[in-house]
């Protein structure tokens, strides 16, 4: 017997096979496959390739795949997701998730607490001892998403161009940024931005930029990731308080967290400065593990995913 787990993150998925024991046999790789980045033909494409890849030479459909991807605990982005898995895996029972329960499952098994991801976009989630659920955040870009790679990468660009303007000061930045688009001039980011094929990853992929910025002491820098500290620790604190987990313990996990270890200082920062006894740490290893958990549970006919409270 054989379970797959998936992660499908706005830059890249990640896509592993195990056995009964949880053991991992095969490992693919793939460009992103959120669906309201990439579109449902993208997350078809996508899941065909990795979920293809990893079952090379297994002789047998997979018991259950399970895939955590964000936004899809919304009914119409789930039923659209199931109808792709439907077809990429027609023998197998499919398990689908948020992505942040996914990364909670991985860095606190089966135990109460909350999960703050930065990566292209941002979320906090949490679940307590009554298998009860809540989120904070995850608005998408349009609505919110602070903290996230396309976040901070907004923002920079921003501060560039009213560094332009003579609308704000100064930041090392604008070097920094007009070199990632390979332009000369702030007034050639127009170009770039409205006449290119900028994704929402190309955005977020400045953010290791302002990290830079911040070692040199740019205050602009510094305080864009202090900005998104902030929102990433009241998201968390959010969902701690809505749920009773005065303690947490709340992980860190994300892109961000890794490119931008001031980030993840300073939300750590924030949060214990509100709650001295908060436990906060990092995610060590892939999200995806969560995932591999959840679909043996569902083997074992064993799993139970929490409900929102506002349910």
């Amino acid at each position: 017997m054989f379970v797959i787990g998936i992660d499908a993150g706005g830059t890249k998925t990640v896509c592993q096979l195990a056995d009964r024991d949880g053991r991992i046999l095969a490992e693919a790789r793939g460009p992103g496959a959120n669906l309201q980045h990439a579109g449902a033909a993208q997350v078809e494409r996508v899941l065909q390739h990795v979920i293809g890849e990893v079952s090379t030479g297994v002789g047998q459909a997979p018991a259950v795949v399970c895939l955590g991807m964000a936004g899809v605990d919304r009914a119409a982005d789930q039923a659209v997701v199931r109808a792709i898995l439907s077809r990429v895996a027609p023998r197998s029972q499919v398990v689908v998730v948020n992505d942040a329960l996914i990364a909670l499952e991985a860095g606190l098994p089966g135990a109460p607490g909350v999960v703050v991801i930065a990566g292209t976009g941002s979320i906090a989630y949490g679940r307590n001892r009554d298998g009860r659920a809540a989120r904070a955040g995850g608005w998408g870009p349009l609505l919110g998403d602070e903290g996230s790679g396309y976040w901070m990468g907004r923002q920079a660009l921003r501060a560039v161009v009213r560094a332009a303007d003579g609308r704000g000061p100064y930041t090392q930045l604008t070097a920094r940024v007009l070199t990632h688009f390979g332009v000369a001039r702030s007034q050639d980011l127009v170009r770039a931005i409205y006449h290119g094929t900028v994704e929402p990853a190309t955005v977020a992929a400045i953010a290791p930029h302002v990290e830079a910025a911040a070692a040199q002491s740019d205050e602009i820098a510094l305080s864009l990731i202090d900005t998104g500290a902030r929102e990433l620790g009241l998201a968390a604190l959010s969902v701690c308080h809505a749920l009773r987990l005065s303690h947490g313990p709340v992980i860190l996990a994300g892109g961000m967290f890794n490119a931008a270890p001031r980030l993840r200082q300073r939300v750590a920062a924030h949060l214990t400065g509100r709650w001295p006894s908060m436990v906060v740490r990092p995610l060590h290893g892939e999200p995806t593990a969560g995932a591999v958990s959840l679909a043996l549970a569902a083997a074992g006919d064993s799993l139970v995913l929490p409900t929102y409270l506002d349910d």
